[in-house]
């Protein structure tokens, strides 16, 4: 029988292209979240398929070429930039003889290493444990094994069912935990629309410089870096845009195209925060070849939570990369439609504090009118 392997800090990477048309940036962004996850990817096993396969998703062919790629670099794992079942992930493994992981599997841990607050920490686990449910069976081969013991022998349970239900006793208790969170933040948002406070939140494709630009506006010290998922847990401050005006501004979680479900619904309570700001920030790398599809990917996830009617301003940011100007784009009514700014060098931010009075202005005048 098949006993589950341990895991590594080396894998092969297996990305196939199912006639999509970003599947070359898709392979980049991959590439990116392996090494964000502290993983080293020793090759990429590439193809093209119709639609993956029941029983491999890669197809028999290209499994034994991933498992020849396996052996010529002494891989600990294999990596799908795709999200696998849990028959293929069993299938696979016993194939290739080593740990086997899904797009989404990936992420989770990525998000497990960065979150920071005991909420994050929370939701990560719910979201991990949700994964996990549909895959107990999945190598663990002792799981199926009937326990033993003084007191434990006849009828009893198998360690896989006791396993489900430790699981389940432990996916209750989270929810009711952050139940207890989401209560505490609707709390301070009543206190935030008592006083009268305008809410902003930051949203934006991960790595578009979202932390950076919070830090430049607030002073504050999230920490930022090149990588993706930098940061996971909601931060709001006090920002004074001139003598009598401020907001209420927070940094959020990035997205990311195909971001799990799993994901989404564990972090709903954080997202609040976006769900019930005044003004959405989005920000968005000017120079991404891409750059449009991460506009649309961010904005999926915003439908998802109910965001999608919240008033954007597009932040057009890292415009000193290229030498560009800080300025204010209008649209033909004159409202202002986004910001060019460099938040690495403080470029434009004065333009950006400008235009958040604007939209405070108007927002009151509507409601004035309402």
């Amino acid at each position: 029988m098949f006993e589950r392997h341990k895991g590594g800090d080396a894998a092969v990477l297996v990305c196939l292209d199912f006639n999509e048309p970003d599947y070359r940036d898709g392979v980049d962004e991959f590439v990116q979240l392996v090494e964000s996850a502290g993983v080293a990817p020793l090759a990429i096993v590439e193809g093209k398929r119709a639609r993956p396969d029941p029983a491999y998703f890669a197809g028999s062919g290209k499994v034994d070429e991933i498992g020849e790629v396996v052996r010529a670099h002494g891989a600990d794992m294999v990596i799908f930039n795709h999200q696998l079942s849990p028959a293929q992930e069993r299938n696979l493994e016993r194939k290739l003889q080593c740990r086997v992981l899904d797009r989404t599997t990936l992420i989770l841990d990525i998000f497990a290493q960065r979150a920071r607050t005991a909420e994050g920490k929370l939701q990560v686990e719910l979201a991990q444990l949700a994964h996990i449910q549909t895959r107990l069976i999945r190598g663990w081969t002792h799981l199926e094994r009937q326990k033993g013991g003084v007191g434990m022998r006849g009828p009893g349970e198998t360690q896989l069912e006791t396993d489900r239900r430790l699981i389940g006793i432990r996916v209750k208790r989270l929810r009711e935990q952050l139940v207890i969170a989401q209560k505490q933040r609707a709390t301070q948002r009543k206190a935030r629309v008592r006083r009268g406070e305008y809410s902003v939140s930051i949203v934006g494709y991960t790595n578009a410089g979202k932390s950076t630009l919070f830090n430049a506006l607030t002073k504050a010290k999230i920490y930022a870096a090149d990588q993706l998922f930098a940061t996971l847990d909601t931060t709001s401050r006090k920002l004074f845009l001139d003598a009598e005006h401020s907001v209420v501004i927070s940094d959020t979680v990035g997205f990311i195209r195909n971001l799990p479900h799993t994901l989404v619904a564990a972090f709903r309570a954080t997202l609040e925060e976006t769900i019930h700001a005044d003004l959405l920030l989005h920000v968005v790398d000017v120079n991404h070849p891409m750059r449009e599809a991460q506009v649309e990917a961010v904005n999926y996830v915003l439908g998802e939570i109910d965001a999608e009617r919240i008033p954007q301003l597009m932040v057009w940011n890292k415009i000193d990369l290229k030498d560009g100007q800080p300025a204010v784009e209008r649209d033909e009514y004159g409202k202002i439609h986004a910001v060019r700014v460099s938040a690495m060098r403080g470029e434009g931010l004065d333009l950006l504090r400008a235009a958040l009075v604007e939209a405070m202005s108007q927002s009151s005048e509507e409601n004035e009118t309402t």
